[in-house]
């Protein structure tokens, strides 16, 4: 593994030639498209299901474990299951949440806010969970939309291997283009078990990453929405 080479930008920084041993545990954010293969969804979930099934029965086997006791005999078929129907969901576009706006008729031109919005991930580097909130607010442009579907906008960009500052700014950018404003605010709290059940092991520790947009870029904006979701 120590053999295995980056190559292109990271934030700008050129990667050529560094190894998997020399980034460590950095977190690396290489843009905002979850990275992914062009023939990405060529295989069916059926399909994909029945592959995992196959390497996680090498996995555990390697493991040295015995697929044959009857606590483990379903575990890949699980495993799998899992993957595509739950905790990856997100990576398939046919599960992107269809949004319906309504007209502002309240003619409500201030901040909404809908807070402790709670999620799991799952971090790319280690494939461990990101349990985390987050906060969102906009400031409608003329249209409004369902309070349910901010929550599910958050769970589908969580439900895929992220990093937590990409995961931040696809919800804005979401937002963004579906109520056709500037005027968004994200922000996101939480533990990352890469951090905190290996490595340093820090169980204390919490990231928080955050994207203000339009109205919401001004010291006034900020100070109120963090007002909100402290009270």
């Amino acid at each position: 593994m120590s053999t295995e080479t980056i190559n292109g930008k990271i934030n700008g920084h050129h990667l050529n030639g560094l190894s998997v041993d020399e980034i460590g545990d950095d977190h690396l954010y290489t843009g905002l498209n979850t990275p992914m293969k062009l023939d990405a969804h060529k295989m069916s979930d059926q399909e994909k299901k029945e592959r995992l099934t196959l390497l996680f029965e090498e996995v555990l086997d390697v493991l040295g474990l015995d697929l044959n006791d009857d606590s483990l005999k379903g575990t890949p078929q699980r495993i799998a299951k899992m993957y595509i129907d739950e905790i990856f969901s997100g990576l398939n576009p046919n599960n992107k949440p269809k949004v319906a706006l309504f007209n502002n008729t309240y003619q409500y031109h201030q901040m909404l806010v809908e807070k402790d919005i709670s999620f799991y991930s799952n971090c790319e580097h280690h494939f461990v969970p990101i349990i985390g909130k987050a906060h969102v607010a906009y400031i409608s442009s003329g249209r409004v939309i369902g309070l349910s579907k901010l929550n599910r906008i958050v769970q589908y960009y969580a439900k895929r291997p992220q990093v937590q500052e990409r995961l931040t700014n696809q919800i804005a950018e979401e937002l963004k283009h579906i109520l056709n404003t500037e005027d968004v605010a994200v922000i996101i709290e939480a533990k990352h078990l890469c951090v905190s059940s290996r490595g340093i092991k820090d169980d204390t520790s919490l990231t928080i990453t955050s994207y203000y947009g339009g109205q919401f870029n001004t010291p006034e904006k900020i100070t109120e929405f963090q007002n909100y979701i402290k009270s």
